[in-house]
């Protein structure tokens, strides 16, 4: 089978005996403030809360605001403290038929967020990880004033990661992300109110079909927490946000009721998680595409690119690979594991009630925005680290100077660089091509930064900069078409965007190197390689190899450790 790509040329579909393929529906051209992409898929939302999508986004929220209380020493403490404030919340309703509050206490002993989500586990509600990279933290700075002027302003912070169950209001859909669905999620925003955010996942691409396991995921997946941990620089912060909007027949009563409910299953005891997997061995792995099929697919795809006639210059190719182990993998415990290998890097988890999690340790930047400043990242070319730090330094030079690895670094940073432009005043690339060394890999690397016109461009922004020639290939339509004719399997929010919106701010990395994982059926993790004249389908397996070795090397190392610590 066939399909007819936007050169005219025709795209061979290679079909591997070990997996089957979802279909395929065509799109006509859109335009940018309709929508990232298009799908169709019949499956019933599911909401715990209210879908803040359903509302009319023309109409402002009657009332956003934080509510700051003192300092305690514990979690217990501040856990006792916010049960008593909403308490009092629930016998002095506002007298607005929409809004947004957050209640928030200080702790004045650091608690580690992917501990305290962790000391979550049983709980049957959506949640949610973002972590900031290391050495970037200041991307995650805020300043905590209150809108009414109620509580205490705690000044300056540094957000390290954030950790959040049950939602207070989801956004969710099964129709393609659009204008009108990020105008619905600012709706419960205010520059006022930082800490507010919305933390999610957008598919890659929502014009093809989702496979059983992306269900969940519907083809976008945002939620305000109703019960978060803030990890900050030396304390951390408890916080519960209650969200209701009568027109979306979700009254007050119903959202206090609510939060009250996942306040009673939220473990105020948190033990420090052992940053090491269990005793877990591999029983099997497949991979879709075999290496078979995988050297068709790349082999394929350098006849398009060659073709005089073909406008195809880079297609990035990617790899499911499905991991059964001896016992269930601990989504969280891994994540964990994986924070000991993420300098430099952002994790996430993103789970969907009676869902999967998604999780990943990416060092890819999509943007990140602060009022009218925004900044990117070009991230292109893979090579391993070096033994030692002669050989570390080889390893550097040859990829400098790798004329492949160059032309594919190039036609990332060029097409950000235009995009940017496209909204901004003025586009910075600066280094415009240097090295960022990561635990087990190195790539090639360049900073972008502008001005935006106007904060309304955030949208076109993100719908403009998804997916990246790093995640996708150059031109955008011809490898998306390649891809979905290639690959055999649903990528669904992988190398997709994964991040945050809030009033003034929002940061937003790309949903590599990660993995879904389901209780009882092992991970899928997932890799990609760009392709471009000059590449080798054998040296590209091996980089799929190396990007997912801090998942499976993970899961094979047998190690002890000391007894845990708890914090009460």
């Amino acid at each position: 089978m066939a399909s007819a790509g936007a050169s005219g040329c025709f795209l061979a579909r290679f079909i591997d005996p070990e997996s089957a393929k979802c279909s395929i529906s065509a799109a006509p051209p859109f335009s940018i403030r309709q929508s990232i992409h298009f799908f169709h898929q019949k499956y019933q939302l599911c909401s715990l809360s209210m879908n803040g999508c359903e509302g009319d986004p023309r109409n402002p929220v009657g009332n956003i605001e934080t509510r700051a209380f003192p300092a305690v020493p514990s979690p217990a403490l501040a856990m006792e403290r916010l049960n008593s404030a909403i308490s009092q919340l629930k016998s002095e309703p506002p007298p607005f038929t929409s809004g947004i509050i957050r209640l928030e206490v200080p702790i004045q002993q650091p608690v580690e967020a992917i501990d305290w989500l962790h000391a979550q586990h049983n709980l049957l509600l959506p949640r949610c990880f973002f972590s900031g990279r290391t050495g970037c933290s200041d991307l995650l700075s805020f300043t905590n004033g209150n809108a009414n002027g109620n509580g205490i302003s705690m000044g300056a912070h540094n957000l390290v990661s954030v950790a959040g169950v049950g939602s207070a209001v989801l956004f969710h859909s099964i129709h393609p992300f659009s204008y009108s669905d990020w105008k619905s999620i600012k709706r419960f925003l205010s520059k006022k109110c930082p800490l507010i955010r919305a933390y999610g996942a957008i598919r890659f691409d929502a014009r093809s079909s989702i496979s059983s396991e992306w269900e969940g995921f519907g083809s976008f997946y945002f939620m305000v927490p109703q019960v978060e941990l803030d990890e900050l620089e030396g304390s951390s912060m408890l916080a519960a946000t209650v969200a209701w909007d009568k027109s979306l027949s979700w009254t007050w009563g119903m959202a206090i009721d609510a939060l009250q409910a996942t306040m009673c299953q939220v473990s105020s005891t948190v033990v420090k998680l052992r940053k090491e997997v269990p005793r877990t061995f591999i029983i099997s792995n497949n991979h879709i595409p075999s290496k078979t099929y995988w050297d068709l697919a790349v082999n394929r795809a350098l006849q398009l690119i060659d073709r005089s006639n073909s406008a195809l210059i880079k297609v990035v190719l990617a790899r499911s690979s499905r991991v059964v182990t001896t016992t269930d993998i601990d989504p969280i415990t891994w994540l964990a594991c994986l924070q000991v290998e993420g300098e430099n890097a952002y994790q996430f988890c993103l789970q969907p009630p009676n869902a999967p999690a998604f999780i990943g340790n990416t060092p890819e930047q999509l943007f990140h925005r602060k009022c009218l400043s925004i900044s990117s990242e070009a991230l292109a070319g893979t090579r391993g680290r070096g033994g030692s730090t002669t050989l570390d330094l080889q390893v550097e030079l040859d990829l400098l100077s790798s004329p492949k690895d160059h032309l594919e670094f190039t036609i990332v940073r060029e097409s950000i660089r235009k995009k940017l432009e496209a909204v901004c005043n003025g586009v910075v690339v600066e280094p415009k091509k240097a090295i960022r060394k990561l635990p087990r890999v190195q790539h090639l690397y360049a900073r972008l930064a502008g001005r935006l016109r106007s904060e309304d461009d955030e949208f076109d922004i993100l719908a403009s900069l998804h997916p990246s020639p790093a995640v996708c290939g150059f031109p955008t339509e011809e490898a998306r078409l390649f891809i979905a004719e290639a690959e055999v399997f649903d990528r669904g929010m992988y190398a997709g965007p994964v991040g945050w919106f809030s009033g003034g701010e929002s940061e937003f990395a790309v949903g590599i190197r990660s993995a879904l994982v389901e209780k009882g059926l092992g991970a899928l993790i997932y890799a990609g390689t760009g392709i471009v004249e000059g590449s080798n389908p054998s040296l590209e397996w091996d980089e799929l190899e190396l990007k997912i070795s801090q998942f499976t090397k993970l899961l094979k190392l047998e190690r002890t450790a000391s007894a845990p610590k708890v914090i009460t």
